[in-house]
C-alpha cells in the first residue's frame, strides 16, 4: 500500500481495492488516502471467497458500498465527493476488516442549522442506503435464480444466504408494502408475505412464497424442482416490485428509530429462536443483518440526537459496539455468509447470552423516537 495521495484522473482521486484469498482473506488499499473532492473506489475480488462487499464508512454510516464481489467478476466502482477527515474501508470477512483512509484538505462541514434540519437530511441520507440495500439484493436475487434455473442445488444453497441479509436490513421500511388491488390485509399482495413469509406463520389461503420457500427446496429437500425455479421466478419479481417501490420513499425520524427498534425485535423473536433460517440455519447471517439495519438508522440520526440528547447517544454507541462484538466471536469466513451455523449446540449454549446481548440496545434505542419526533414541532 502507497501512504501518498491516491492518483489523479479528470479531476477525481482513483483508489484501488483488491480482494484476494491465497495467503488469507485480504482487502488492501493501493493508497491510504485522497486529496479532498470527489473519489472514484475500483473494486476487484479477485480470489477471495469470503469477502463479498466493500464499503466507505464514517462515523458508522455507511457512505457508499458495492455487494455481490464474487471472485472473477469484473472490476466495480463508486464515486463520492469527500470532504477532508479519517474514513474507515470495511471489507466483512477479511482478515483485517477495517482499513484506516484518509482524505486530507478541507475538512467536511460539520451538520449545523436547526436540529430539526440535521435530522431531516439524515432522512435523506437513510433512504440512499435503503434504495442502495435494495439494488444489491436485486442483484444477488438474480444470480440465486441464475443457479435455480440450471439446477445447479450446489451453487443455489451459496447463493440464498449471500441473499438473505439484504432484507433483513430494511425490513422494517417495507413490511406495509401492498400491491395495487389488494387490501392491506390480504397477504396475496403484501409484498413482505411474499418476499419473506416463514413456515411457521403462513397463510393458508395464500400458500407459500419467497426466500423460505427456496430455502425448504434447497436445504430440507435437496432438490429443484419446477416449483421451485416457479418460487424464484416470483421471487426476482417481487424484489423488483420492491426495487421501484422505495426509490419512492420519504422519511421521518422516528420512522427511522421506530424502524430500528423494530429490527431488533425481529432478531429477538426469530433469529435468536432459530425460527428464522429453520432448514439452512443462516440466522446468524440474519441477525448480523437486523443489527446492521438498525445501526445505520441509528448513525444517521446521530448528528440531530447529539445535540438533543449526548448521553443517550453515547448509550446507544457503546451498547452497537458490544453488540458488534459479540458478533464477530461468531464469524466464520468459511460459510457463506461469513457467519456459522446456528446449530441447536449454538442455540442451547448461547441463546440467552445472545438475547442479553440485543435486550441492553434495545432499551436505550427505544428512548430515540419520542426524542426525535418532537424536535421542530408543537
Amino acid at each position: 500500500m502507497n501512504a501518498g495521495a491516491a492518483p489523479m484522473k479528470n479531476g477525481v482521486s482513483q483508489v484501488q481495492v483488491t480482494l484476494t484469498g491465497e495467503h488469507g482473506q485480504v482487502c488492501a488499499l493501493d493508497h491510504s488516502s485522497a486529496k479532498a473532492g470527489p473519489v472514484t473506489f475500483t473494486v476487484v475480488n479477485k480470489t477471495a471467497t469470503a469477502i463479498t462487499e466493500v464499503e466507505l464508512q464514517s462515523d458508522n454510516r455507511i457512505l457508499g458500498e458495492k455487494e455481490n464481489l464474487a471472485p472473477g467478476l469484473p472490476a466495480v466502482s463508486f464515486t463520492l465527493t469527500l470532504g477532508g477527515g479519517s474514513y474507515q474501508i470495511y471489507c466483512p470477512g477479511a482478515k483485517q476488516e477495517m482499513l484506516a483512509f484518509t482524505v486530507t484538505g478541507k475538512a467536511a462541514p460539520e451538520a449545523n442549522g436547526s436540529t430539526a434540519t440535521i435530522l431531516a437530511d439524515g432522512t435523506q441520507g437513510y433512504a440512499k442506503y435503503v434504495d442502495g440495500v435494495v439494488d444489491a439484493m436485486a442483484t444477488a436475487v438474480d444470480r440465486l435464480k441464475t443457479d435455480v434455473d440450471a439446477g445447479n442445488v450446489a451453487k443455489a444453497k451459496v447463493d440464498y444466504p449471500l441473499a438473505r441479509p439484504f432484507y433483513e436490513r430494511i425490513e422494517s421500511d417495507v413490511d406495509g408494502f401492498v400491491l395495487p388491488g389488494h387490501k392491506a390485509t390480504d397477504n396475496a399482495g403484501n409484498l413482505d408475505y411474499l418476499i419473506d413469509m416463514r413456515a411457521s406463520n403462513l397463510d393458508p389461503k395464500v400458500g407459500w412464497h419467497g426466500f423460505h420457500a427456496i430455502e425448504r427446496d434447497l436445504f430440507e429437500n435437496g432438490r429443484i424442482t419446477p416449483e421451485t425455479k416457479q418460487l424464484a421466478a416470483e421471487l426476482q419479481e417481487n424484489v423488483g416490485r420492491l426495487d421501484k417501490l422505495v426509490k419512492t420513499l420519504h422519511y421521518r425520524p422516528e420512522d427511522l428509530a421506530n424502524g430500528a427498534a423494530d429490527l431488533l425485535e425481529e432478531v429477538q423473536t426469530t433469529k435468536i429462536t432459530g425460527e428464522e433460517e429453520a432448514y439452512s440455519h443462516y440466522d446468524l447471517v440474519d441477525f448480523e443483518g437486523n443489527v446492521e439495519g438498525a445501526q445505520q438508522a441509528f448513525a444517521f440520526l446521530e448528528p440531530g440526537l447529539a445535540r438533543i440528547d449526548p448521553a443517550l447517544t453515547k448509550r446507544v454507541k457503546q451498547q452497537f459496539a458490544k453488540v458488534d462484538t459479540l458478533l464477530d466471536s461468531y464469524r466464520d469466513p468459511n460459510e457463506p455468509g461469513g457467519f456459522k451455523r446456528y446449530t441447536s449446540d449454538i442455540k442451547t449454549a448461547d441463546a440467552a447470552k445472545l438475547s442479553r446481548g440485543i435486550q441492553a440496545l434495545q432499551e436505550p434505542l427505544s428512548k430515540i423516537a419520542e426524542k426525535v419526533a418532537t424536535v421542530g414541532r408543537g
